[in-house]
């Protein structure tokens, strides 16, 4: 049970969706005391967000919570496409065969309770009926007014997340813009299950457009767990439509009380759109809602910060949102838990809003651009469109934090580097999505691991790569880490061949059918590669100097 002064927690966190669960989960993982706290009574049985991307599962897979997703969700294998009755085309969900997961729908109560489960483990319950009310901050800390079931009460902390939605009391306590506009249509969202033969695990979209192209109806189908079952989503009739809150200032989006559409109105656009015939039942819930597209204009300020809707909101097309939220959270958990330990440069939290809100803008982008005018009409080629949909190729190539190939010292290049080149090559690069990969031997086991199996449950990883069967720059290295960053960077060895005869200071695996090497594009010599607590690359090291090292830990950790 974790004992701390309740009134004075690390981090306060404010909602309690998949996004605020997520932060203070991985605060709680990193011994942060954190506080939670949401104004609902209890999780809403709703299956909003459905889609789980692929890079989201890589990441619970990082803290062994990706089995309790995959013991419920469904596999999403791809989209059927109808355009006025007629079938159009069919959209394979297909990844490399590296990518170790696909793409998933699980209902967002199911996604919540797996994460609200993940977070009790270490203590921490979520304060329901508890929202906040004011905060104010100072250079040392946060003041937050909370009121709570037995009163207001006040509350200091170092820090203060506002992972509180659209309509978010901490990006608006912090003045920041949320600038953006609002799609003219509203839609209604259901539950429900159809008799249809529609092979499992597809989504359908069948639309219907007027002799000028415009598109008048629509139906979009995503599988959920159980027999034919879907959450649909539809244009509102005219009988559940309502004029739109008009005001500059005035955040238009997300589901609507009061009007609930019926199964009566739900089988009507069925009858209309279906690719067969097919009736609607067991409907578990319905609600209108409506589209904005939306983007702070900065994702925090001081100790403050902001993430998911509370930071961005946009279209549902490509189930982008709530993984993005996500991603937000782990990118700045893992800097606020290095501030609260005293070992993080002064500048990385604010590192967060370079690296996050660019990924934000691009995806509110996106988006938009999908949702007016298909996915279709996107100039990517299949596999960039498909990897990009599922999160792989966010990135922070722009990062103030990554160690650029071409920025390593002088002293750090080999004699006959042919600068620029020098330390760049094939594979990921520095900023990019540390991969998967296959093959790897340990003395020990019996089975050939992954490398998230190496790198699951560490913080900052260095992963040495050489061609022989010793463990190159070791030494050197390990100084400069024990000079910089002492005990926060793990390390181990990847070998194209090892000697048993020969004991090594660290864990060494053996890459035995060369997957590494070809995934990370290792080419000739040693190489090394610092991999970041959200999996992504900090540094990639040709060859693997300590200057070049050093210049990477210095961008994150206190002098």
């Amino acid at each position: 049970m974790a004992h701390h002064d309740a009134a004075h927690p690390d981090v306060l966190v404010a909602g309690a969706g998949p996004v605020g669960l997520t932060a203070a989960a991985e605060l709680r993982r990193r011994a942060v005391s954190c506080r939670i706290v949401d104004r609902l009574p209890a999780r809403l049985p709703y299956a909003k967000a459905v889609g789980i991307q692929p890079r989201t599962l890589e990441l619970w897979d990082r803290i062994g919570l990706v089995q309790a997703a995959l013991d419920v969700a469904v596999p999403l294998r791809g989209q059927l496409t109808y355009l006025n009755g007629a079938e159009k085309g069919r959209i394979d969900l297909a990844l490399p065969p590296e990518v170790p997961y696909g793409f998933a729908a699980l209902p967002q109560y199911e996604t919540e309770r797996i994460l609200e489960e993940y977070l009790n483990r270490f203590g921490t319950v979520v304060e329901r009926e508890s929202e906040l009310l004011s905060f104010t901050q100072d250079t040392t800390g946060v003041s937050s007014v909370l009121r709570t079931p037995h009163g207001e009460e006040e509350v200091r902390s170092r820090f203060l997340v506002g992972c509180d939605g659209a309509h978010s009391s901490v990006r608006k306590g912090l003045g920041l813009t949320f600038e953006g506009g609002a799609l003219p249509d509203e839609y209604m969202l259901a539950d429900v299950e159809v008799d249809w033969d529609v092979p499992r695990g597809y989504g359908v979209r069948s639309e219907h457009r007027d002799a000028e192209g415009a598109l008048d109806d629509v139906l979009v189908c995503i599988p959920l767990p159980g027999e034919h079952r879907y959450r649909m989503s539809m244009l509102v009739p005219p009988e559940l439509s309502a004029a739109a809150p008009t005001g500059p200032d005035e955040v238009v989006h997300g589901l609507e009380g009061g009007r609930v559409p019926g199964l009566t109105h739900v089988q009507e656009v069925l009858d209309r759109l279906s690719p067969q015939p097919t009736t609607a039942s067991a409907l578990r819930w319905s609600s209108v809602f409506r589209i904005s597209h939306r983007l702070a204009g900065r994702y925090g300020q001081g100790r403050v910060f902001v993430a998911g809707d509370a930071a961005h909101i946009h279209p549902p097309t490509g189930a982008q949102g709530m993984n993005t939220g996500i991603q937000d959270a782990w990118n700045l958990a893992w800097k606020l838990a290095l501030a609260v330990a005293g070992t993080a440069d002064p500048d990385l939290p604010a590192s967060y809003d370079a690296e996050r809100r660019p990924v934000g803008e691009e995806v509110v982008g996106r988006t938009v651009r999908h949702a007016t005018a298909g996915i279709d009409a996107d100039p990517a080629d299949p596999m960039t469109l498909m990897r990009r949909e599922a999160q792989l190729l966010v990135g922070y190539p722009d990062s103030p934090l990554v160690q650029p190939p071409e920025a390593q010292p002088p002293e750090a290049q080999p004699p006959e580097a042919q600068p620029p080149e020098a330390g760049a090559g094939p594979g990921p690069q520095p900023g990019e999505r540390a991969p998967d990969c296959g093959g790897l031997l340990a003395e020990v086991t019996a089975y050939p691991l992954r490398l998230f199996d190496v790198l699951r449950g560490r913080e900052h990883t260095l992963v040495l790569y050489g061609n022989g069967p010793e463990v190159p720059h070791l030494e050197q290295l390990a100084e400069v880490i024990d000079e910089l960053a002492p005990g926060q960077v793990n390390i181990c060895a990847v070998l194209a061949t090892t000697d048993a005869d020969r004991a090594a200071p660290v864990p060494v695996y053996r890459d035995a059918g060369g997957e590494f090497a070809r995934m990370y594009g290792v080419g000739e010599g040693p190489v090394a590669f610092v991999v970041r607590p959200d999996g992504y690359l900090g540094a990639r090291l040709r060859p693997p100097a300590g200057a070049g090292l050093g210049s990477y830990l210095s961008r994150i950790f206190a002098p």
